[in-house]
């Protein structure tokens, strides 16, 4: 028992900030271009939510952008607001032009990029973050170093990366998954190697590539990571990145992680941010779909009425959303009694086995689910059907009876 103790992942108990990077590496999906306007109120949106840092674009961009930068920052509003840049002088003089009092100066952290992109070894790459964060911390920034592509660099110099950032200035390295390659172990491994020799804080930036970037987000702070980069719905390059509402809404839980998210606000903000960049949000999207907190199955249905813990890990409440029972072709006589409660009606107990196997046989031949109307307005035909043949003796008696009040052309009845 002492050793699964000892060998236990640690809880997170510590505050965890989660830095949005919606407006900057959510915009680079494809397709995907805010207007001045939609960046203030996503800001603005973001801040009430109770996010502390917003990474809010790219300065060096031009001069459209800047002045979209110029004009959140003149919002005041209570959040810290982060550009990005590369790690050059023109990047940062473009930073200084738009008003932030934050930046990110990102350099490539693998031999593959540092040689195709920069044509630099890791020697001059260090020289480069001495010089940069220097000047940056000079000009009175909080300075962030991005390590892009860390995932696929040599530890040590990861190592020699940190070191030399903080000593030149820098408050915080993130650590980036550029390409989405980690799995939750090999990310879990790479912080918490980093954690231990670090002097200041590390942030996490997954990709999606695999379908991995919460999973990873969540293991890094398990790591010791105090920081992980996210976005609104995980908007962002290709498979896009961790999704703020999910991320947040795991770490709550999981329990012991205070991140300052209002979890409630999340629904909205997904809402804002799918129509400023005109993507579907899907129904089986984690927190914010419309279908997941949808229930169907008639076992499942069945057990949730009973108590709502036996097929719920998530609270819907916890996010600002209800519990919805909807009827189908899998639901079952519970379900479907507990549907026609709500709408006035009590389903016949002689009824019911009929009535479930009408609602499938609906269902499969609609490919769809039935409204609380369409259900009640079935349930009342059946149960005319059922008078009428408790009346008539017989199905054929009822068959015989209306044709026999049929009028035809040229007899008196």
């Amino acid at each position: 028992m002492r050793e699964r103790q000892k060998n236990r992942l640690p809880v997170m108990t510590r505050h965890v900030s989660l830095n949005d990077t919606t407006l900057r590496d959510g915009e680079q999906a494809p397709g995907v271009a805010f207007t001045t306007t939609e960046k203030l109120e996503i800001a603005q949106s973001l801040a009430a939510a109770g996010v502390t840092e917003i990474e809010i674009g790219t300065p060096v961009m031009g001069v459209d952008e800047i002045e979209t930068i110029r004009a959140v920052v003149a919002r005041r509003l209570p959040v810290r607001l982060m550009a990005w840049c590369r790690m050059t002088s023109l990047d940062l003089d473009a930073a200084i032009e738009s008003g932030v009092h934050a930046v990110n100066l990102s350099l490539p952290a693998s031999d593959i990029q540092l040689a195709a992109k920069l044509g630099l070894d890791k020697a001059g790459a260090l020289q480069v973050i001495d010089h940069m964060v220097r000047r940056a911390a000079a000009a009175g920034f909080f300075v962030a170093v991005g390590c892009e592509d860390a995932s696929r660099a040599n530890r040590d110099h990861l190592a020699r990366v940190i070191e030399t950032a903080a000593r030149a200035g820098a408050s915080r390295v993130r650590l980036a998954d550029t390409v989405g390659v980690l799995d939750p172990f090999s990310t879990f491994e790479l912080v918490a190697q980093l954690v231990v020799q670090s002097p200041i804080d590390l942030e996490f930036h997954a990709h999606n590539d695999l379908g991995l970037a919460g999973a990873n987000t969540l293991a890094a702070i398990r790591a010791g990571a105090r920081h992980a980069s996210v976005t609104v719905l995980g908007l962002g390059e290709r498979a896009g990145n961790a999704a703020l509402e999910e991320v947040a809404a795991a770490m709550a839980v999981f329990g012991g992680a205070d991140t300052g998210i209002e979890l409630t606000a999340l629904p909205g903000l997904a809402a804002e941010v799918a129509w400023a960049a005109r993507r579907q949000t899907a129904a089986t999207k984690p927190v914010v779909g419309a279908d997941v907190f949808t229930h169907e199955s008639g076992i499942h249905v069945a057990g949730l009425l009973k108590d709502s813990r036996t097929y719920q890990g998530l609270d819907p409440a916890l996010v600002g959303r209800c519990r919805r029972i909807v009827i189908g072709k899998h639901s079952g006589a519970t379900a479907i009694a507990h549907v026609l409660s709500e709408s006035g009606r009590d389903l016949d107990p002689d009824l019911a086995a009929a009535m479930v196997a009408r609602v499938r046989r609906e269902a499969a031949e609609t490919k769809s689910t039935l409204t609380a109307t369409q259900l009640v307005e079935l349930y009342d035909k059946m149960c005319i059907e059922a008078s009428l043949f408790e009346l008539c003796g017989s199905r054929s008696a009822v068959r015989a009876r209306a044709k026999a009040t049929v009028l035809r052309p040229g007899r008196m009845q």
